[in-house]
């Protein structure tokens, strides 16, 4: 039998006093009348498997789970010094929460976004070693990325647990998001969430809190507090010794804090959360006292900033220990019962982390498969035939009459944002009486958070809603960009196309409206740049509708950009067309066609450039100037433009973001890379200056592109 110093039951065994060396407290608040129900603690005078009515099968069960972990830390540490993992980060010390929790929520039903030490979790839940050592490996068939993300990134489609991701906290909106969806559909699934205290410091873990109580939603928030986020101690980067004070007035939340450590306090813990969640009561916050009894990971050593009294201190509040020394001390297992269960374990550890090896690694093209969505998906009832009659309609009218049709379309699909539920319908009217006509519960306004609004987006996506948000001004999108960008447009890449997240984010961008530096910004360069995301900008209220009709039945997220000074300016009203219209993403629009010059523009960029060209065409009746639309960012029409460059052989490139990294280079290198020898002159940018927006319209004008700098690009390209 391996021998594991720290488990080999011929070590002494810890006594019961250990048990109560944490203080426990709880702390309650604002309770309804429904949900009246007192805390509970153990009685010191009977025995806590009494108390708790558990059998001897269910205590040894618990006991090899929490083998099942620490074993699977100690073999995973091995196999880093045998080159065949490259990482490692264990969840030694946090057994007991794990496993009290994976025994008392439901499994296949229940929500689970998981964080990297939860590996006793991940085994009660289901997770098999077999599969956490293909997640070790890195191998393509793990089913929680295939290969595509560090070991700890727990995930399961079978399971209900999204695959997790990096950076700390941000799950917690997303499980806001879930728990929303239990609520819309009128079930009584629980969303559960961890983390360690050093996420408690982010914003996002407040506005989750927030939401969550708010709305009384089935979410149980549990950290584990091992009191180091890697070096730096709780007290250093927390105001209070526990998490539950910095909540103690907010309505709805019960908060209770214990020692994690224990099995049974635990265990009394997790049933106290799940009876008060499933009564309709609100979300509970968990806060478990536990110790880190590992580095925080195989790139860290804790020796350089925890003493060895302070170590040696930690081991003796091993949970394992203490779970041994409570079995053996009330007679329920003896230690040849213990030391076979641990001989078994070691047996199946060993034997799953050689099956897992032995499995094929990845195939090297595969690294790209999952960025977006299959492209079947995009096979949609696609109608382009704008009406020659009918009743004109301005684009922001346009865009409010196509969430009205999507929303009657899909049930499915809700809308909220800021400010945008009626009576004040949007800042800029988009949203006005969407809910008057779906209701409050489809159609709500949203904190002003807009890293909320996305993380619970993507948490109700991967539930299956179709989430259509509004972040009021693409300079306030910002705070949001975490959860865009590594949470959302990942899900799908990161789970091996097990979950997805087809939220649409709309937003109004775009200067020429005196807005100043926070009310004009262009963000479709920087989020070009972000795998997995679609952008669409139109520049009419005709594609406006046929664009955001098709983004509201996409399966990939997108960012939808409203100019702004395109809502209601004439030359972005066309005729309605009806509600069949769907426009396909990555088909951009000849504008006009030409034989001279191609002008390739986006947004309000059209406007101008159709003006400057129809400018020097009647002072040129000679020359034919062929303009092309996008619509699109991503995917954008390639064909389209180099077979217009291959017929011009000229090309100006025109959009309202700033010269450097404007999404303008890309199409710029695009041409000379794949149409240089077509070319009979350079590729002309006409962007705006590499500075912030002003307020004044003698700096606006200045900074932005207008008519007369494209009329003077025209000039010059032409003069070659």
């Amino acid at each position: 039998m391996a021998k594991n110093s720290y488990l080999d039951l011929s070590d002494q065994i810890i006594s019961q006093e250990i048990a109560s060396s944490f203080e426990t407290n709880y702390c309650i608040h604002n309770r309804g009348p429904a949900c009246s129900r007192e805390p509970v603690s153990l009685r010191k005078d009977i025995p806590p498997h009494i108390q708790l009515e558990l059998s001897k099968e269910f205590m040894l069960k618990a006991y090899k789970l929490m083998l099942q972990a620490r074993l699977t830390d100690d073999k995973h540490l091995k196999l880093l010094k045998q080159g065949k993992s490259f990482f490692h980060i264990g969840g030694s010390g946090h057994e007991a929460i794990q496993v009290a929790i994976g025994l008392t929520l439901r499994p296949g039903k229940d929500w689970f976004w998981l964080y990297y030490r939860d590996v006793g979790l991940a085994y009660t839940l289901g997770v098999t070693p077999y599969e956490y050592f293909l997640m070790a490996y890195g191998k393509p068939n793990c089913p929680a990325s295939g290969g595509r993300q560090m070991p700890g990134h727990y995930g399961h489609p079978k399971l209900n647990m999204p695959t997790a991701s990096s950076p700390t906290g941000t799950q917690y909106l997303n499980a806001v998001g879930t728990a929303l969806a239990t609520k819309y559909l009128k079930s009584d699934e629980v969303t559960y969430v961890d983390s360690g205290e050093g996420a408690t410091s982010e914003g996002e873990f407040y506005e989750a809190v927030n939401w969550a109580a708010r709305e009384k939603l089935p979410v149980i928030f549990c950290i584990q507090d091992n009191k180091y986020a890697i070096s730096v101690p709780r007290e250093h980067q927390s105001m209070g010794e526990t998490v539950g004070h910095t909540f103690c007035c907010y309505s709805n939340l019960k908060i209770k804090t214990f020692d994690g450590t224990d099995f049974f306090e635990s265990l009394l813990a997790a049933r106290e959360a799940l009876d008060y969640t499933t009564s309709g009561c609100g979300p509970v916050l968990l806060h478990a006292l536990v110790e880190r009894l590992l580095p925080h990971s195989s790139s860290d050593d804790h020796r350089k900033y925890r003493s060895k009294d302070e170590l040696e201190k930690a081991f003796e509040k091993d949970p394992i220990k203490k779970l041994q020394s409570y079995l053996i001390n009330h007679n329920i297992a003896t230690h040849d019962e213990l030391n076979e269960i641990l001989e078994t374990v070691n047996k199946e550890i060993d034997y799953a982390a050689d099956k897992a090896w032995e499995e094929p690694d990845p195939n090297p093209e595969d690294a790209i498969k999952h960025v977006f969505a299959p492209i079947e998906t995009r096979n949609l009832p696609y109608s382009d035939k704008v009406p020659t009659e009918g009743e004109k309609i301005v684009m922001v009218d346009a865009i409010n009459h196509a969430l009205h049709e999507e929303m009657e379309y899909n049930p499915k699909m809700l809308i909220f944002g800021e400010d945008i539920a009626d009576p004040k319908g949007g800042v800029f009217t988009a949203t006005k009486g969407l809910s008057t006509r779906f209701g409050s519960e489809r159609v709500f306004n949203s904190p002003l958070a807009e890293a909320s609004i996305a993380g619970v987006a993507l948490g109700l996506a991967v539930r299956g809603f179709k989430p259509v948000v509004e972040m009021q001004f693409g300079d306030y999108i910002w705070p949001a960009f975490m959860q865009i960008k590594n949470e959302i447009a990942t899900m799908r890449y990161r789970s091996n196309g097990n979950f997805s997240a087809p939220v649409v984010i709309r937003v109004a961008v775009g200067g020429y409206i005196h807005g100043g530096l926070y009310h004009s910004q262009n963000i479709e360069s920087i989020f070009a740049h972000i795998p997995g995301l679609m952008i669409a900008y139109p520049s009419t209220a005709a594609d406006a509708k046929g664009l955001l009709k098709t983004a509201c039945r996409l399966q990939d997220p997108v960012i939808f950009c409203e100019h702004k000074g395109l809502y209601r300016h004439p030359f972005s009203t066309t005729i309605e067309p009806d509600k069949d219209f769907l426009l396909p993403f990555g088909k951009g629009k000849v504008v006009q066609e030409g034989k001279d010059l191609t002008i390739v523009t986006w947004g309000m960029g059209v406007k101008d450039s159709f003006n400057a060209a129809k400018r020097f065409i009647k002072e040129n009746p000679n020359y034919s100037i062929e303009i092309i639309d996008l619509r699109t960012i991503i995917p954008w029409d390639k064909d389209l433009v180099l077979e217009s460059v291959r017929k011009t052989n000229r090309l100006i490139v025109v959009h309202e973001d700033t010269w450097t990294n404007g999404f303008g280079a890309e199409i710029a290198s695009t041409v000379s890379q794949y149409a240089f020898n077509y070319l009979d002159a350079p590729v002309i940018r006409v962007a705006s200056h590499d500075s912030h927006i002003p307020y004044h319209p003698n700096y606006e004008n200045f900074v932005l592109v207008t008519e007369d700098k494209v009329y003077s690009a025209i000039k010059l390209v032409l003069s070659y």
